[in-house]
């Protein structure tokens, strides 16, 4: 069995069902009076956003490097990112890390390609929905990739940081995001949304979500809880 690193904090309310999805999960694959040995290395989640802003991607390269570093002295055969922000520097930091990263985009655009989804809205942070980082994946097979206006986009972003990333949830936040997917959903031909901010699900499910949802932290957890337990 192979032991995760996890790099967390961005922000605490993703990283808790992390942490317990992955240790119930693996102890059901598993069976028995077993609990999976990982460590998790958590770091500021406004000091990514802020460098993000910033584009200082060098400097949160080796910030997060060192997050990294440490997973990997902690005996981590492998390390993901609880974020999809931080994915921005994802290739810069495999080139750097002596252990693979698991993606949470790649694990996303696997699940997409499994449901044959062909055209998905994408909220999450002013950087995933301007970027390209999250979306080329997507685009080199075949997936097409609808983003929100930018005035949209914007209420997002500060919904997400000043809310969400603090375990706020408000029903008029819930409206506003219900009336930006049933309009791309309109408007665009969106199949599903792919819930680009690991934040968002305490928001958005296929229960209240006018089309289904992609929700990139459960994808990502099965990833890695496969990965645990492989051999």
């Amino acid at each position: 069995m192979k032991k995760l690193g996890l790099v967390g904090g961005m922000g605490p309310e993703s990283t808790i069902p992390y942490y317990h999805d992955i240790v119930y999960e693996v102890q059901q694959k598993v069976g028995g009076d077993f609990f999976p040995n990982f460590t998790i290395e958590s770091v500021n989640v406004f000091d990514v956003l802020r460098l993000c802003g910033e584009e200082k991607y060098e400097e949160l390269t080796d910030y997060l490097m060192c997050a990294i570093n440490n997973l990997i002295k902690s005996g981590a055969d492998f390390v993901a990112l609880s974020a999809n922000t931080p994915h921005i520097v994802f290739d810069r930091l495999q080139e750097r890390s002596s252990v693979p990263l698991v993606s949470i985009v790649e694990a996303t655009k696997d699940e997409a390609l499994r449901l044959n989804k062909r055209k998905l809205g994408l909220l999450g942070t002013i950087f995933t929905m301007t970027g390209d980082f999250f979306k080329e994946p997507f685009t080199r097979s075949g997936i097409e990739i609808i983003t929100p206006t930018s005035e949209e986009m914007e209420l997002i972003n500060e919904k997400i940081s000043s809310e969400l990333e603090l375990g706020i949830v408000k029903e008029e936040t819930l409206r506003s995001f219900q009336k930006i997917i049933a309009r791309m959903q309109e408007e665009s031909g969106i199949e599903a949304v792919i819930l680009g901010c690991t934040e968002l699900p305490l928001l958005l499910n296929d229960e209240v979500s006018p089309v289904p949802c992609l929700d990139t932290m459960k994808i990502h957890i099965q990833a890695l809880v496969e990965r645990i337990c492989s051999f």
